[in-house]
Formats: C-alpha cells, structure tokens, sequence
C-alpha cells in the first residue's frame, strides 16, 4: 500500500497581525519626524501664546497711540505737506502693533497647518502599508489554499488506484502477518489524520482570507478618506502660507514706509522748527491781543454785573459745558507733549474736547465777542471776554471751528450757540479745542469745567 502524500509543508507567509510591531515602529518613527521638523507645541500652549502676543500687541497699540497724541499735539498747527508726513509718520506707529501680531498669528496658522498635513499624512500611508500588508496576506493565503486543494485531490487519486478507501476487515483479511496487520493500521491511521489536517487548514486559510478581503475592503475605503482630508490640510497649509506671506509684506511696507517718513521728517527739522516757532508767535500774538480787548472792553463794561446764568465764581466752575456731547468728554489734557521723532518738547495750551463735525458749540461762560477769525494753525477762532472773576480777568478761546455764529462785539450767554464744530487748522479729526485765559496767559481749562 502507498503512503499518502502530505501536502507541501514550506513556510506560510507572515500574516497582517504580524506586522504589527512594525507598522507601530513606523507611526512612532513619523511622530518623531513632526515634532522634530515642526516642532512639538502643544495646542493649549500655543494659545496662551497667541493670548499673551495680542495682549502685548494691544498694550503697545494704546500706547502708541497716546504717543501720537502728544506728538499731534506737538505738531498742533503745522499744515500742508509737513503736518501731512508727521500725521502719516504717527500713523503708521500706531499701525505696526496690529501688523505684527498679524504676522505671528498668521505663521502659528501656517505652523499648525503643516503639522496637521503631516499627521494626516503619515496616517494615509500607514493605510496604506496596511493595504499592502494585506493584499500580500490574501495572495499567499491564496497560493496556499490551491496548493491544499492539490494535495487533497492528490491523496484522493492516489486512494483510487490503490482500490478506494481501505476497510478495517479488508485490512485484516489481507495482512500476512500480525506484524503487517499492524503496519497497516498506523498507515491508514496516518492517512487519515493528514486528509482531516489538511481540510482543517483549508477551511481556516479561507476564512482567514475572507476576514482579510472584508478588513482589505475597511482600509481602502478609509484611505480614500484620509486622500481627501490630507488634499484638504495641503490646500489649508498653502492658503495658511500665503496668509503670513501677504502678512509678512503688510508689516514689511509699513516698515519701509516708516523709515522713509522719520527720514522725510528729520530732513524738514529746521523747516519744522521755524514753522513751530511761527505758530508759537501766532499764540503770543492771541495773548497780546486779548489783553489790549481786555483792557478796553474793562473799561467800558466796569458797571456790568454778574449774569445769573454763569456757574458761581465760588464754586470753582467757571464754564458750562459747551459741546454738544454729553456728559462733557476729553480727548486730551493740557499739558507738555514729546514728539517721539522730531525730540520736541511743547505745550498743548488747551484741552480737546469731544464734537463732532458740525455739532453746536456753546459760550461756556457769559462775556462779549473779542473776535471771530482765521487764527494760523487754530483755524476758525471765536474769543470771548467773561470780564473779570476772582480778581483775575477771564477769557475763553473756541478753535477750529466750521461756521462762525455771532459777530465780534455780540453779548452771549453761557450756554448760548455761537459757532459749529470743525477741523480748520492743524486738526487731525473734528472736536473742539478749547482754551481758557487768566490775566491773558492760558491756564488748564480742566478744573473749571463741570468734568
């Protein structure tokens, strides 16, 4: 009797579950590969940082801001093309802050974005390694499973020529001997065990592959996810890109603009300077020509009494409020400013008062109409006379104005409409400057305004 054939016993193929360890070993090794190229910033991390940037942004914005205040006032009627540079100068310093901070929010963008792409695209091509891994596994499988089928069909012809299945009492009858009898019995005992091993192995090849053509179908369908959402984090890393490279080029050519501006301005320094000191005349000249109206209208006005409609000289209020705002509201005190380009120390001689462009401007105290005119730098000026108060004679400036709404030598009382709002002059927006007069020299208006 001839031995059955075992099938071919050479070394299955390492199967998906296998591979683990190295697909593990990959994942980890591209983790490194992010963190290391784009650096490993945690998201909570990087949002305090953008937080405490824009915090920082805002505090050097405010303060630029109150920089370009002091030096608008130290410029405070410079015009044309020298009022013009300053105030762009100015502007631009207050720009800068937000630029920045544009940028760096812009650059975190772009850097999150990579960091993104790059995750989504190692996971596409552990996916893919997946796939592989398991279309090799169903091909061998495969391969094997025919081979199987071969070594079945093998044994099944080879059964059919030595007579069919071999019976116990067949066995028996044609032993020689108790020794042959024996023989036999191992022989077909050991048919038999291969045949059920082999079927065995055949019915777990092929459940195996079928279990591995459902997981094949899984990873292919999520690779076709994983393509769209890694085209998707390329397109926003490019658009994140372009965000901080136009971001980039804004605070470039603020920059450029800025040292073209200090550098225009410092060339016009003399220029400015004798421009400053003409305005300064023009004030000394307001003063002079205040005491001699004082002086005449005193005379004439020495039996006037006190208008009942003025706030009481006791009281430390001289002057209603005369904007049209209310509650009355400063933009900005009196006092010494520093131009932060130009090194200049000067007086901005009144305070400025919020009132929109054509609001009503009021007498803030009862006098007579000194005059109503162009003042260089002051634009449209209307100056009142309250006479004299607390032994001090008293006076009120109203600047910048749009339209002139009493007449020089015109009674007005306090709260009385005489002019509009404006930005004639040196005005960088439309409010009223208003200045007050002790014995002819300015004096802070601030303590004797209902504030």
């Amino acid at each position: 009797m001839r031995r059955p054939t075992a099938p071919n016993s050479t070394s299955r193929p390492v199967r998906a579950g296998q591979r683990t360890s190295r697909r593990a070993a990959i994942l980890a090794v591209a983790g490194l590969v992010v963190t290391l190229v784009l650096g490993a910033v945690a998201p909570p991390a990087m949002g305090d940082a953008i937080d405490d940037r824009r915090a920082a942004a805002e505090k050097e914005k405010k303060a630029n801001e109150r920089k370009r205040s002091d030096a608008e006032e130290v410029l405070e009627g410079l015009e044309g093309e020298l009022g013009a540079v300053s105030d762009r100068l100015l502007e631009i310093e207050t720009q800068l802050p937000a630029a920045r901070l544009a940028l760096q929010e812009a650059e975190a963008e772009f850097a999150k974005a990579k960091r993104e792409a790059a995750i989504v695209a190692a996971r596409l091509e552990d996916a893919k390694d997946q796939a592989a891994d398991l279309s090799a596994t169903i091909e061998a499988d495969s391969d094997e499973a025919t081979k199987m089928r071969e070594a079945i069909g093998q044994m099944a012809r080879e059964a059919y020529r030595g007579g069919g299945d071999v019976s116990s009492v067949s066995m028996i009858l044609d032993a020689d001997s108790s020794e042959d009898f024996i023989e036999r019995a191992d022989l077909m005992s050991q048919a038999l065990r291969t045949r059920a091993q082999v079927l065995d192995d055949l019915q777990a090849t092929e459940s195996g592959n079928r279990n591995s053509a459902q997981r094949l179908e899984a990873v292919q369908g999520r690779i076709s996810e994983l393509k769209d959402e890694a085209d998707a984090k390329v397109a926003a890393s490019k658009k994140a890109k372009k965000a901080a490279e136009d971001a980039k080029a804004a605070l470039d050519a603020l920059l450029v603009e800025q040292q073209d501006k200090q550098t225009a301005l410092l060339a016009k320094k003399d220029e400015i300077a004798a421009k400053l000191k003409e305005i300064d005349a023009e004030a000394k000249r307001i003063e002079q020509d205040l005491a001699k109206a004082i002086a005449e209208q005193r005379k004439r006005d020495a039996a006037k009494g006190t208008d009942p409609d003025d706030p009481p000289a006791a009281s430390g209020t001289l002057f209603v409020n005369p904007t049209q705002t209310r509650p009355i509201y400063v933009t900005s005190e009196y006092g010494m400013r520093f131009h932060p380009v130009l090194h200049y120390w000067r007086l901005h001689a009144g305070i400025d008062l919020r009132d929109y462009c054509g609001n009503d401007v009021y007498a803030g105290r009862s006098g007579t109409v000194l005059w109503t005119q162009y003042r260089y730098g002051y634009g449209n000026q209307v100056m009142i006379s309250h006479g004299t108060v607390n032994g001090k004679t008293l006076a009120s400036s109203y600047n910048h104005l749009s339209q002139f709404l009493v007449r020089p030598g015109a009674s007005v009382k306090a709260g009385q409409l005489i002019a509009r709002a404006g930005n004639t002059g040196t005005s960088g927006a439309c409010h009223l400057h208003f200045e007050v007069y002790m014995n002819s020299s300015t004096v802070n208006p601030r303590p004797f305004l209902p504030l």
